[in-house]
């Protein structure tokens, strides 16, 4: 018999957060707006919102972390990268964010626009590294403040000691949580963290949480970000490119099992990436205790 799902090693609730991308069309928005309202209600820590390569959804990101706020009441982390803008534009987008009442920034380095192939370049005016970021975010509106990692190495770092070195120094500027890249295999992200905390790292590492929507395209996004798909994983998706239904099925428990494992190792916060859509995110939820807040009925007149 399958054991019970414990919230956590701890007793503690397990927290989640949430990650959308800005849309690019009405339909896309729709199906934004449909998760969000979807998983509002599961009581999310923060719901971040993606920015493009290169700084190319900025206005994008802008106007769905100003709706997040008021039209819900999750708090937004809105992403923010160095790619492509002096320090002083980013700055400016940071005290804009303030105005608009966000208090959560996800620093990033960011991919150039021609991809994760092509070496970063600072612009001339701009940071060299994501730590200044991070210390920029702190002085200029003391935000919360996530950045991300790799827990199997980013693609363009020559060592995972060296992907260590490079969080440890956006920790000392001020960061607040790592979230890492998403991941198949959990001894990868214990490894890791077991690294990170030899390096004197004490600030949450979250694990990045990637419910298969699509088998292929989740494996050639993988490879591009340096993730491992292992063979265990396409054996459980094959023969599924036209059965969406046991698709589905198969990618929840799938998750289901990754995710049980990491709180069964202590893990006590969770980070999805829901590519706009809730069915499985909130299934995920629910098979690891979380249910929605209950409905506050209206006052009688």
């Amino acid at each position: 018999m399958t054991k019970p799902v414990l919230p956590s090693r701890s007793g503690a609730r397990v927290r989640v957060s949430f990650e959308f991308f800005p849309p690019k069309t009405p339909e896309m928005e729709a199906n934004l707006w449909e998760a969000a309202q979807r998983l509002e209600p599961l009581d999310p820590a923060f719901v971040s919102v993606t920015y493009g390569a290169g700084g190319t959804t900025r206005e994008r990101t802008h106007a769905t972390v100003a709706r997040l706020v008021h039209e819900t009441t999750m708090k937004p982390a809105a992403h923010l990268t160095c790619v492509g803008a002096s320090r002083d534009e980013i700055r400016d987008v940071l005290r804009a964010y303030h105005s608009a009442g966000v208090r959560h920034i996800v620093a990033l380095r960011g991919d150039p626009p021609t991809g994760l192939d092509t070496p970063y370049e600072p612009h001339p005016d701009g940071y060299r590294k994501t730590a200044e970021l991070v210390s920029d975010a702190k002085s200029i509106g003391g935000f919360e403040v996530s950045v991300g990692t790799y827990p199997e190495r980013h693609p363009q770092s020559p060592t995972l000691l060296r992907d260590i070195e490079v969080l440890k120094e956006k920790v000392d500027a001020g960061a607040d949580r790592a979230i890492t890249q998403f991941f198949f295999d959990n001894n990868c992200f214990f490894r890791f963290r077991d690294l990170a905390e030899t390096a004197g790292i004490t600030v949450p590492i979250v694990p990045g949480i990637i419910p298969v929507q699509n088998f292929r395209q989740t494996a050639n996004f993988a490879r591009r970000a340096g993730a491992t798909v292992p063979n265990w994983l396409a054996d459980r998706f094959e023969g599924l490119e036209d059965d969406p239904a046991t698709r589905r099925l198969v990618a929840a428990a799938v998750c289901a099992e990754q995710v049980i494992d990491l709180i069964d190792h202590g893990v006590e916060e969770l980070h999805f990436y829901t590519m706009n859509r809730a069915d499985l995110v909130f299934a995920i939820c629910h098979l690891i205790g979380l249910r929605p807040r209950p409905k506050v009925e209206a006052a009688a007149a």
